[in-house]
Protein backbone atom coordinates (compact mmCIF):
# COMPACT_ATOMS: atom_id res chain seq x y z
CA UNK A 1 0.00 0.00 0.00
CA UNK A 2 1.44 3.28 -1.37
CA UNK A 3 2.19 5.70 1.43
CA UNK A 4 -0.30 8.97 1.80
CA UNK A 5 1.08 12.04 0.69
CA UNK A 6 1.94 14.34 3.64
CA UNK A 7 1.40 17.72 3.84
CA UNK A 8 2.90 20.72 5.71
CA UNK A 9 2.16 24.40 7.12
CA UNK A 10 5.69 24.82 6.42
CA UNK A 11 4.12 24.96 2.78
CA UNK A 12 1.52 27.82 3.77
CA UNK A 13 4.12 30.33 4.82
CA UNK A 14 4.11 32.83 1.39
CA UNK A 15 0.41 32.43 1.61
CA UNK A 16 0.24 33.21 5.70
CA UNK A 17 3.04 35.84 5.22
CA UNK A 18 1.17 37.87 2.31
CA UNK A 19 -2.53 37.68 3.87
CA UNK A 20 -0.31 38.68 7.58
CA UNK A 21 1.53 41.33 5.71
CA UNK A 22 -1.35 43.31 3.39
CA UNK A 23 -4.07 42.72 6.41
CA UNK A 24 -1.37 44.53 9.02
CA UNK A 25 -0.52 46.98 6.57
CA UNK A 26 -3.93 47.70 5.71
CA UNK A 27 -5.63 47.71 9.70
CA UNK A 28 -2.88 49.51 10.99
CA UNK A 29 -2.49 52.69 8.03
CA UNK A 30 -5.88 52.92 7.68
CA UNK A 31 -6.03 51.82 4.20
CA UNK A 32 -4.90 49.28 2.10
CA UNK A 33 -3.72 51.08 -0.46
CA UNK A 34 -0.61 51.34 1.82
CA UNK A 35 0.45 48.05 0.12
CA UNK A 36 1.08 47.74 -3.36
CA UNK A 37 -0.48 43.84 -4.69
CA UNK A 38 2.44 43.71 -6.77
CA UNK A 39 5.12 44.18 -3.51
CA UNK A 40 2.98 42.29 -1.20
CA UNK A 41 3.27 39.34 -3.72
CA UNK A 42 6.75 40.26 -4.51
CA UNK A 43 7.68 39.57 -0.77
CA UNK A 44 5.82 36.12 -0.14
CA UNK A 45 7.67 34.68 -3.69
CA UNK A 46 10.46 35.64 -1.89
CA UNK A 47 9.75 33.65 1.44
CA UNK A 48 8.76 30.66 -1.45
CA UNK A 49 11.88 30.63 -2.37
CA UNK A 50 13.05 30.25 1.42
CA UNK A 51 11.25 27.25 2.02
CA UNK A 52 12.57 23.82 2.31
CA UNK A 53 11.31 20.00 3.37
CA UNK A 54 11.99 19.27 6.51
CA UNK A 55 14.13 16.68 7.29
CA UNK A 56 14.61 15.45 3.24
CA UNK A 57 17.86 16.54 0.89
CA UNK A 58 17.77 20.03 0.76
CA UNK A 59 16.12 21.71 -2.67
CA UNK A 60 18.44 23.92 -4.85
CA UNK A 61 17.52 27.31 -5.52
CA UNK A 62 17.97 26.51 -9.26
CA UNK A 63 15.20 23.65 -8.92
CA UNK A 64 13.01 26.29 -6.97
CA UNK A 65 13.32 28.83 -9.87
CA UNK A 66 12.88 25.84 -12.56
CA UNK A 67 9.43 24.52 -9.82
CA UNK A 68 8.68 28.45 -9.99
CA UNK A 69 8.83 29.20 -13.83
CA UNK A 70 6.30 25.94 -14.58
CA UNK A 71 3.97 27.28 -12.27
CA UNK A 72 4.12 30.85 -13.70
CA UNK A 73 3.83 29.55 -17.18
CA UNK A 74 0.70 27.33 -16.26
CA UNK A 75 -1.73 27.49 -19.55
CA UNK A 76 -4.24 28.69 -17.70
CA UNK A 77 -2.24 30.99 -16.37
CA UNK A 78 -0.86 32.33 -19.71
CA UNK A 79 -4.66 32.48 -20.80
CA UNK A 80 -5.60 34.73 -17.95
CA UNK A 81 -2.51 36.72 -19.16
CA UNK A 82 -4.06 36.88 -22.66
CA UNK A 83 -7.53 38.01 -21.52
CA UNK A 84 -6.11 40.62 -19.08
CA UNK A 85 -4.15 42.17 -22.25
CA UNK A 86 -7.43 41.71 -24.53
CA UNK A 87 -9.32 43.46 -21.88
CA UNK A 88 -6.80 46.50 -21.80
CA UNK A 89 -7.30 46.51 -25.66
CA UNK A 90 -11.32 46.37 -25.91
CA UNK A 91 -11.70 48.50 -23.02
CA UNK A 92 -9.45 51.35 -24.96
CA UNK A 93 -11.16 50.70 -27.95
CA UNK A 94 -14.75 50.94 -26.97
CA UNK A 95 -14.11 53.85 -25.08
CA UNK A 96 -12.03 55.77 -27.98
CA UNK A 97 -14.73 54.75 -30.13
CA UNK A 98 -17.92 55.81 -27.93
CA UNK A 99 -19.01 52.17 -27.62
CA UNK A 100 -19.09 52.62 -23.71
CA UNK A 101 -21.39 56.25 -24.05
CA UNK A 102 -23.77 54.85 -26.43
CA UNK A 103 -24.54 51.85 -23.97
CA UNK A 104 -24.46 53.91 -21.22
CA UNK A 105 -27.20 56.35 -22.62
CA UNK A 106 -29.14 53.23 -24.01
CA UNK A 107 -29.72 52.21 -20.41
CA UNK A 108 -29.95 55.50 -19.49
CA UNK A 109 -32.83 56.31 -21.96
CA UNK A 110 -34.69 52.82 -21.84
CA UNK A 111 -34.36 51.92 -17.46
CA UNK A 112 -35.77 54.56 -14.80
CA UNK A 113 -32.75 55.57 -12.91
CA UNK A 114 -34.11 53.13 -9.61
CA UNK A 115 -33.48 50.30 -11.86
CA UNK A 116 -29.93 50.90 -13.29
CA UNK A 117 -28.39 48.90 -10.85
CA UNK A 118 -30.35 45.88 -10.95
CA UNK A 119 -30.58 46.15 -14.89
CA UNK A 120 -26.53 46.42 -14.92
CA UNK A 121 -26.39 43.23 -13.11
CA UNK A 122 -28.87 41.02 -15.14
CA UNK A 123 -26.78 42.33 -18.50
CA UNK A 124 -23.41 41.09 -16.86
CA UNK A 125 -25.20 37.99 -16.21
CA UNK A 126 -26.30 37.43 -19.34
CA UNK A 127 -23.21 38.59 -20.83
CA UNK A 128 -21.13 36.15 -18.56
CA UNK A 129 -23.42 33.08 -18.85
CA UNK A 130 -23.16 33.22 -22.80
CA UNK A 131 -18.78 34.07 -22.83
CA UNK A 132 -18.67 31.90 -20.18
CA UNK A 133 -15.51 33.36 -18.41
CA UNK A 134 -15.79 36.15 -15.61
CA UNK A 135 -12.52 38.22 -17.16
CA UNK A 136 -14.26 38.82 -20.24
CA UNK A 137 -17.50 40.09 -18.49
CA UNK A 138 -15.72 42.24 -16.45
CA UNK A 139 -13.45 44.13 -19.39
CA UNK A 140 -16.52 44.45 -21.32
CA UNK A 141 -18.75 46.11 -18.60
CA UNK A 142 -16.54 47.67 -15.93
CA UNK A 143 -16.09 50.72 -18.65
CA UNK A 144 -19.79 50.92 -19.21
CA UNK A 145 -20.26 51.26 -14.70
CA UNK A 146 -17.68 53.57 -14.52
CA UNK A 147 -19.21 56.06 -17.11
CA UNK A 148 -22.17 55.32 -15.30
CA UNK A 149 -21.29 55.89 -11.61
CA UNK A 150 -19.95 59.51 -13.38
CA UNK A 151 -23.44 60.46 -15.20
CA UNK A 152 -25.44 59.21 -11.89
CA UNK A 153 -23.02 59.86 -8.95
CA UNK A 154 -23.43 56.07 -7.61
CA UNK A 155 -20.06 54.92 -5.83
CA UNK A 156 -17.59 53.56 -8.38
CA UNK A 157 -16.68 51.08 -6.24
CA UNK A 158 -20.50 49.64 -5.63
CA UNK A 159 -21.05 49.64 -8.63
CA UNK A 160 -17.77 47.49 -9.62
CA UNK A 161 -18.85 45.42 -7.31
CA UNK A 162 -22.49 44.81 -9.45
CA UNK A 163 -19.95 43.78 -12.21
CA UNK A 164 -17.95 41.75 -10.94
CA UNK A 165 -21.36 39.93 -9.17
CA UNK A 166 -22.67 39.73 -12.40
CA UNK A 167 -19.16 38.32 -13.98
CA UNK A 168 -19.09 35.16 -11.07
CA UNK A 169 -22.79 34.13 -12.16
CA UNK A 170 -21.81 33.20 -15.64
CA UNK A 171 -18.54 32.01 -14.30
CA UNK A 172 -20.43 29.38 -12.04
CA UNK A 173 -22.86 28.54 -14.22
CA UNK A 174 -22.23 28.95 -18.17
CA UNK A 175 -22.04 25.46 -20.13
CA UNK A 176 -18.78 26.69 -21.74
CA UNK A 177 -16.83 27.80 -18.55
CA UNK A 178 -13.74 26.24 -17.41
CA UNK A 179 -15.52 25.95 -14.07
CA UNK A 180 -18.35 24.04 -15.10
CA UNK A 181 -16.47 21.91 -17.19
CA UNK A 182 -14.13 21.22 -14.18
CA UNK A 183 -16.08 20.63 -11.98
CA UNK A 184 -18.72 18.10 -14.24
CA UNK A 185 -15.67 15.95 -15.06
CA UNK A 186 -14.22 15.65 -12.01
CA UNK A 187 -17.76 14.50 -10.80
CA UNK A 188 -18.57 12.46 -13.79
CA UNK A 189 -21.61 14.22 -14.14
CA UNK A 190 -23.82 16.19 -17.04
CA UNK A 191 -23.18 19.78 -17.47
CA UNK A 192 -27.24 20.13 -17.48
CA UNK A 193 -27.85 18.39 -14.45
CA UNK A 194 -25.17 19.92 -13.11
CA UNK A 195 -26.73 23.68 -14.10
CA UNK A 196 -30.03 22.26 -12.61
CA UNK A 197 -29.03 21.50 -8.86
CA UNK A 198 -26.52 24.67 -9.08
CA UNK A 199 -29.34 27.36 -10.42
CA UNK A 200 -31.38 26.25 -7.42
CA UNK A 201 -28.94 27.14 -5.39
CA UNK A 202 -27.87 30.31 -6.59
CA UNK A 203 -31.70 31.62 -7.60
CA UNK A 204 -32.21 32.96 -3.68
CA UNK A 205 -28.92 35.10 -3.78
CA UNK A 206 -29.91 36.49 -7.32
CA UNK A 207 -32.96 37.36 -6.00
CA UNK A 208 -32.01 39.33 -2.92
CA UNK A 209 -29.42 41.09 -4.80
CA UNK A 210 -31.80 42.48 -7.25
CA UNK A 211 -33.88 43.60 -4.47
CA UNK A 212 -31.01 45.32 -2.70
CA UNK A 213 -29.58 46.65 -5.55
CA UNK A 214 -33.53 48.69 -6.21
CA UNK A 215 -33.36 50.35 -3.31
CA UNK A 216 -29.69 51.78 -3.68
CA UNK A 217 -29.99 55.90 -3.77
CA UNK A 218 -28.80 57.52 -6.80
CA UNK A 219 -26.39 60.32 -6.18
CA UNK A 220 -27.72 62.28 -8.77
CA UNK A 221 -31.16 61.97 -10.10
CA UNK A 222 -31.00 60.95 -13.60
CA UNK A 223 -34.19 62.72 -15.05
CA UNK A 224 -35.99 60.52 -17.74
CA UNK A 225 -35.00 61.34 -20.97
CA UNK A 226 -34.01 60.33 -24.47
CA UNK A 227 -29.73 60.52 -24.72
CA UNK A 228 -27.57 60.47 -27.63
CA UNK A 229 -26.37 57.60 -28.71
CA UNK A 230 -25.30 55.72 -31.93
CA UNK A 231 -26.60 52.08 -31.82
CA UNK A 232 -23.87 51.00 -34.22
CA UNK A 233 -21.61 51.73 -31.62
CA UNK A 234 -22.36 49.00 -29.45
CA UNK A 235 -21.70 46.50 -32.34
CA UNK A 236 -18.32 45.38 -30.64
CA UNK A 237 -20.73 43.90 -27.78
CA UNK A 238 -23.02 42.52 -29.66
CA UNK A 239 -20.58 40.71 -31.53
CA UNK A 240 -19.29 39.40 -28.29
CA UNK A 241 -23.05 38.07 -27.12
CA UNK A 242 -23.34 36.41 -30.37
CA UNK A 243 -20.41 34.77 -30.87
CA UNK A 244 -20.62 33.69 -27.20
CA UNK A 245 -23.94 32.69 -27.60
CA UNK A 246 -22.86 30.21 -30.26
CA UNK A 247 -19.48 28.49 -27.82
CA UNK A 248 -16.86 30.36 -30.05
CA UNK A 249 -13.40 30.42 -27.16
CA UNK A 250 -13.13 33.58 -25.37
CA UNK A 251 -10.00 34.76 -27.34
CA UNK A 252 -11.56 35.04 -30.66
CA UNK A 253 -14.39 36.17 -29.22
CA UNK A 254 -12.39 39.44 -27.67
CA UNK A 255 -10.02 39.68 -30.82
CA UNK A 256 -13.72 40.13 -33.51
CA UNK A 257 -14.88 42.22 -30.43
CA UNK A 258 -11.64 44.49 -30.42
CA UNK A 259 -11.35 44.15 -34.51
CA UNK A 260 -15.26 45.65 -34.81
CA UNK A 261 -14.50 48.52 -32.56
CA UNK A 262 -11.38 49.48 -34.87
CA UNK A 263 -13.51 49.30 -37.95
CA UNK A 264 -16.73 51.11 -36.55
CA UNK A 265 -13.87 54.12 -35.01
CA UNK A 266 -12.14 54.35 -38.16
CA UNK A 267 -15.60 54.50 -40.06
CA UNK A 268 -16.99 57.37 -38.15
CA UNK A 269 -13.47 59.11 -38.04
CA UNK A 270 -12.53 58.62 -34.03
CA UNK A 271 -9.15 57.74 -34.66
CA UNK A 272 -7.00 56.36 -37.98
CA UNK A 273 -4.74 53.20 -38.44
CA UNK A 274 -2.15 54.32 -36.70
CA UNK A 275 -4.31 56.18 -34.18
CA UNK A 276 -5.65 52.77 -33.61
CA UNK A 277 -2.31 51.13 -32.88
CA UNK A 278 -1.41 53.71 -30.21
CA UNK A 279 -4.72 53.28 -28.75
CA UNK A 280 -4.45 49.31 -28.65
CA UNK A 281 -0.98 49.63 -27.27
CA UNK A 282 -2.11 51.73 -24.41
CA UNK A 283 -4.99 49.61 -23.30
CA UNK A 284 -2.60 46.71 -23.12
CA UNK A 285 -0.23 48.72 -21.12
CA UNK A 286 -2.81 49.33 -18.48
CA UNK A 287 -2.85 45.44 -17.97
CA UNK A 288 0.90 45.28 -17.21
CA UNK A 289 0.49 44.67 -13.56
CA UNK A 290 -2.15 42.54 -13.13
CA UNK A 291 -0.44 39.62 -16.03
CA UNK A 292 3.21 39.59 -13.79
CA UNK A 293 0.90 39.41 -10.66
CA UNK A 294 -0.96 36.39 -11.93
CA UNK A 295 2.33 34.82 -13.45
CA UNK A 296 3.95 35.71 -10.03
CA UNK A 297 1.14 34.29 -7.94
CA UNK A 298 1.47 31.05 -10.27
CA UNK A 299 4.57 30.54 -9.67
CA UNK A 300 4.53 30.91 -5.41
CA UNK A 301 1.56 28.14 -5.83
CA UNK A 302 3.59 26.17 -7.27
CA UNK A 303 6.41 26.37 -4.72
CA UNK A 304 3.72 25.93 -2.15
CA UNK A 305 2.40 23.14 -3.49
CA UNK A 306 5.89 21.29 -4.08
CA UNK A 307 6.58 22.12 -0.35
CA UNK A 308 3.20 20.53 0.95
CA UNK A 309 1.10 23.73 1.79
CA UNK A 310 -1.71 22.39 -0.98
CA UNK A 311 -1.52 18.87 0.39
CA UNK A 312 -1.92 19.93 4.31
CA UNK A 313 -5.29 21.95 3.50
CA UNK A 314 -6.37 18.70 1.77
CA UNK A 315 -5.45 16.80 4.85
CA UNK A 316 -6.64 19.03 7.83
CA UNK A 317 -9.86 19.49 5.76
CA UNK A 318 -10.97 15.79 5.18
CA UNK A 319 -9.69 13.77 7.90
CA UNK A 320 -12.96 13.79 10.16
CA UNK A 321 -15.64 13.83 7.73
CA UNK A 322 -18.24 11.58 8.66
CA UNK A 323 -22.09 12.62 7.44
CA UNK A 324 -23.55 13.89 4.04
CA UNK A 325 -23.89 17.43 5.80
CA UNK A 326 -19.83 17.40 7.22
CA UNK A 327 -18.95 16.33 3.98
CA UNK A 328 -21.22 18.60 1.57
CA UNK A 329 -19.00 21.36 4.48
CA UNK A 330 -15.98 19.76 3.82
CA UNK A 331 -16.28 19.91 0.33
CA UNK A 332 -16.93 23.58 0.18
CA UNK A 333 -14.41 24.52 3.00
CA UNK A 334 -11.50 22.77 1.02
CA UNK A 335 -12.31 24.21 -2.12
CA UNK A 336 -12.51 27.70 -0.75
CA UNK A 337 -10.07 27.54 1.06
CA UNK A 338 -7.52 25.97 -2.37
CA UNK A 339 -9.16 29.05 -3.95
CA UNK A 340 -8.43 31.75 -1.26
CA UNK A 341 -4.88 30.04 -1.72
CA UNK A 342 -4.32 29.92 -5.43
CA UNK A 343 -6.51 32.60 -6.69
CA UNK A 344 -7.83 30.55 -9.56
CA UNK A 345 -11.47 29.11 -9.46
CA UNK A 346 -10.46 26.50 -12.11
CA UNK A 347 -7.08 24.66 -10.53
CA UNK A 348 -9.05 24.55 -6.98
CA UNK A 349 -12.13 22.25 -8.32
CA UNK A 350 -9.41 20.18 -10.15
CA UNK A 351 -7.59 19.87 -7.13
CA UNK A 352 -10.32 19.52 -5.23
CA UNK A 353 -12.53 16.92 -7.36
CA UNK A 354 -11.02 13.64 -6.87
CA UNK A 355 -11.06 14.16 -3.29
CA UNK A 356 -14.63 15.59 -3.01
CA UNK A 357 -15.94 12.31 -4.99
CA UNK A 358 -14.26 10.33 -2.49
CA UNK A 359 -15.87 11.89 0.27
CA UNK A 360 -19.05 12.12 -2.30
CA UNK A 361 -19.19 8.05 -2.63
CA UNK A 362 -18.03 7.60 0.99
CA UNK A 363 -21.14 9.27 2.45
CA UNK A 364 -23.57 9.14 0.10
CA UNK A 365 -24.09 12.57 -1.50
CA UNK A 366 -25.28 12.90 -5.19
CA UNK A 367 -22.33 14.02 -7.74
CA UNK A 368 -24.16 16.63 -9.61
CA UNK A 369 -24.97 17.91 -5.87
CA UNK A 370 -21.13 18.04 -4.85
CA UNK A 371 -19.96 19.63 -8.99
CA UNK A 372 -22.37 22.08 -7.91
CA UNK A 373 -20.74 22.99 -4.31
CA UNK A 374 -17.52 22.94 -6.03
CA UNK A 375 -18.01 25.98 -8.50
CA UNK A 376 -20.44 27.70 -6.52
CA UNK A 377 -18.20 28.40 -3.43
CA UNK A 378 -14.95 28.84 -6.06
CA UNK A 379 -16.37 30.90 -7.62
CA UNK A 380 -17.57 33.29 -4.76
CA UNK A 381 -14.66 33.73 -3.31
CA UNK A 382 -12.97 34.20 -6.56
CA UNK A 383 -15.14 37.25 -6.80
CA UNK A 384 -13.74 38.16 -3.18
CA UNK A 385 -10.37 38.18 -3.38
CA UNK A 386 -8.74 41.13 -4.13
CA UNK A 387 -5.82 40.10 -5.76
CA UNK A 388 -7.56 37.43 -8.17
CA UNK A 389 -8.19 38.68 -11.48
CA UNK A 390 -11.83 39.89 -11.58
CA UNK A 391 -10.96 42.04 -8.71
CA UNK A 392 -7.75 43.26 -10.04
CA UNK A 393 -9.09 43.80 -13.67
CA UNK A 394 -12.08 45.87 -11.94
CA UNK A 395 -9.97 47.96 -9.77
CA UNK A 396 -7.62 48.45 -13.15
CA UNK A 397 -10.21 49.46 -15.36
CA UNK A 398 -11.90 51.79 -12.53
CA UNK A 399 -8.81 53.59 -11.23
CA UNK A 400 -9.37 52.71 -7.79
CA UNK A 401 -8.29 49.54 -5.40
CA UNK A 402 -9.83 46.19 -5.68
CA UNK A 403 -9.88 46.06 -1.85
CA UNK A 404 -12.44 49.16 -2.27
CA UNK A 405 -14.85 47.41 -4.54
CA UNK A 406 -14.48 43.63 -2.44
CA UNK A 407 -17.24 44.88 0.21
CA UNK A 408 -19.44 45.49 -2.54
CA UNK A 409 -19.58 42.18 -4.61
CA UNK A 410 -22.72 41.48 -2.48
CA UNK A 411 -23.87 38.49 -4.44
CA UNK A 412 -20.67 36.50 -3.96
CA UNK A 413 -21.33 36.69 -0.05
CA UNK A 414 -25.23 36.05 -1.01
CA UNK A 415 -23.92 32.70 -2.86
CA UNK A 416 -21.87 31.75 0.22
CA UNK A 417 -24.64 32.48 2.08
CA UNK A 418 -27.02 30.81 0.22
CA UNK A 419 -24.75 27.64 -0.49
CA UNK A 420 -24.40 26.87 3.43
CA UNK A 421 -28.37 26.89 3.62
CA UNK A 422 -29.06 25.02 1.35
CA UNK A 423 -25.78 22.35 2.45
CA UNK A 424 -27.52 22.44 6.02
CA UNK A 425 -30.91 22.10 4.81
CA UNK A 426 -30.01 19.21 2.69
CA UNK A 427 -32.32 21.36 -0.16
CA UNK A 428 -32.95 20.03 -2.93
CA UNK A 429 -33.74 16.63 -2.01
CA UNK A 430 -33.38 15.16 -5.55
CA UNK A 431 -29.50 16.25 -5.30
CA UNK A 432 -28.80 14.35 -2.77
CA UNK A 433 -29.01 13.83 1.47
CA UNK A 434 -27.31 16.28 3.91
CA UNK A 435 -27.83 13.57 7.15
Amino acid sequence: MSEKKKGSIIGLMPLIVFLTLYLATGFVSGSFDNMPLMIGISIACFVAFLLQKPGEEKVSFTDKVTIFCKGGGDDTLILMVIIFLLAGAFYSVANNMHAVDSIVNIGLTILPTRMLLPGLFLIGCVLSFSMGTSMGTVSALMPVAVDLAAKTGVNVALIGGVVVGSAMFGDNLSFISDTTIAATRTQEVSMKDKFRANFLMVLPAVIINLVLLSFVPMGKEVAAQVYDFNVINILPYAVIIVLSLIGMNVIPVMGLGILSGLVIGMMHGDFNLLESLGILHEGMTWMEDMSLIAVLVGGMVALMKYFGGIDYLLEKLTNKTKSARGGELSIAALVSLLDISTTNNTISIIAAGPIARNIADAQGIDRRRVASILDLFSSAFNGLLPYAGQLLVAGGLAGISPTAIMPYVWYCLLMLASGVLFIVIGFPKQFGSSK
